[in-house]
Protein backbone atom coordinates (compact mmCIF):
# COMPACT_ATOMS: atom_id res chain seq x y z
CA UNK A 1 0.00 0.00 0.00
CA UNK A 2 3.31 1.96 -0.02
CA UNK A 3 2.84 5.68 2.05
CA UNK A 4 -0.89 6.64 0.74
CA UNK A 5 -3.04 6.99 3.97
CA UNK A 6 -5.95 5.22 4.85
CA UNK A 7 -9.54 6.51 4.59
CA UNK A 8 -12.99 5.03 6.63
CA UNK A 9 -16.15 5.27 4.72
CA UNK A 10 -17.61 7.63 6.24
CA UNK A 11 -14.49 10.11 5.37
CA UNK A 12 -14.65 8.51 1.76
CA UNK A 13 -18.15 9.54 2.02
CA UNK A 14 -17.80 13.39 2.85
CA UNK A 15 -15.83 13.74 -0.22
CA UNK A 16 -18.78 13.13 -3.04
CA UNK A 17 -18.94 16.90 -3.85
CA UNK A 18 -21.53 17.87 -1.56
CA UNK A 19 -20.06 17.90 1.51
CA UNK A 20 -16.46 18.64 0.57
CA UNK A 21 -15.01 20.11 -2.81
CA UNK A 22 -13.25 16.81 -3.57
CA UNK A 23 -15.15 14.08 -5.48
CA UNK A 24 -13.77 10.57 -4.55
CA UNK A 25 -14.58 7.03 -5.31
CA UNK A 26 -13.38 3.86 -3.93
CA UNK A 27 -12.30 0.71 -6.36
CA UNK A 28 -11.16 -2.85 -5.17
CA UNK A 29 -10.08 -0.97 -1.76
CA UNK A 30 -7.94 1.93 -3.85
CA UNK A 31 -9.66 5.59 -3.30
CA UNK A 32 -9.15 8.11 -6.77
CA UNK A 33 -9.63 11.27 -6.60
CA UNK A 34 -12.11 12.08 -9.36
CA UNK A 35 -13.33 15.91 -9.01
CA UNK A 36 -11.71 17.46 -11.89
CA UNK A 37 -13.61 14.97 -14.71
CA UNK A 38 -16.36 16.58 -16.22
CA UNK A 39 -17.81 13.62 -15.85
CA UNK A 40 -18.04 13.91 -12.39
CA UNK A 41 -19.48 17.41 -12.02
CA UNK A 42 -21.30 17.64 -9.29
CA UNK A 43 -20.66 13.86 -7.46
CA UNK A 44 -22.58 12.39 -9.72
CA UNK A 45 -21.64 9.90 -12.92
CA UNK A 46 -25.09 8.60 -14.12
CA UNK A 47 -26.61 6.68 -11.29
CA UNK A 48 -23.56 6.35 -9.84
CA UNK A 49 -22.68 8.71 -6.76
CA UNK A 50 -19.69 9.87 -5.61
CA UNK A 51 -17.96 9.61 -1.77
CA UNK A 52 -18.68 5.49 -2.46
CA UNK A 53 -17.09 2.66 -3.18
CA UNK A 54 -17.89 1.39 -6.50
CA UNK A 55 -16.52 -2.13 -6.99
CA UNK A 56 -19.91 -3.91 -7.00
CA UNK A 57 -21.66 -1.45 -9.75
CA UNK A 58 -17.95 -1.66 -12.05
CA UNK A 59 -19.68 -4.87 -13.63
CA UNK A 60 -23.03 -3.06 -14.77
CA UNK A 61 -20.64 -0.09 -16.45
CA UNK A 62 -19.72 0.15 -20.41
CA UNK A 63 -15.92 0.24 -19.36
CA UNK A 64 -13.28 -1.15 -17.27
CA UNK A 65 -11.58 -0.93 -14.58
CA UNK A 66 -8.54 0.50 -16.65
CA UNK A 67 -10.75 3.98 -16.63
CA UNK A 68 -9.77 4.30 -13.06
CA UNK A 69 -5.64 4.58 -14.31
CA UNK A 70 -6.03 8.24 -15.25
CA UNK A 71 -7.21 9.19 -11.89
CA UNK A 72 -4.77 10.44 -8.84
CA UNK A 73 -5.21 7.59 -6.13
CA UNK A 74 -5.35 9.83 -2.61
CA UNK A 75 -5.42 6.48 -0.62
CA UNK A 76 -7.04 3.43 0.43
CA UNK A 77 -10.05 2.47 1.89
CA UNK A 78 -9.80 0.97 5.11
CA UNK A 79 -11.02 -2.58 5.76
Amino acid sequence: MGNQPTFTKAQLALRNGQDKHEVWVAYRGVIYDVTKSRLWRNGKHYEHWAGQDLTSELKDAPHSKSVFDKFDIVGYLEK
